[in-house]
């Protein structure tokens, strides 16, 4: 069974799931978000700011390991 967190946000209506098997916490979606919706902890990515997305999709796009889903994307 994968290992996917998700993160959703109700003020912007959007949902974004990152698959832990494939998230190496390379930090790349942190570099390409303009609003800062993520964050490395623990050496995996996290978006503890979802609330903040302007739903561009430069994180799906900018992923390495297309580790990113993103409803809007």
């Amino acid at each position: 069974m994968a290992d996917i967190k998700t993160w959703e946000s109700e003020d912007v209506g959007c949902t974004i799931r990152i698959d832990y098997d494939l998230c190496t916490g390379c930090g790349e979606c942190v570099e390409v978000c303009p609003t800062e919706v993520y964050e490395v902890v623990n050496e995996k990515s996290t978006a503890p700011n979802v609330d903040e997305c302007i739903e561009c999709c430069a994180c799906v796009e900018g992923c390495p390991q297309d580790a990113i889903e993103h409803s809007s994307c």
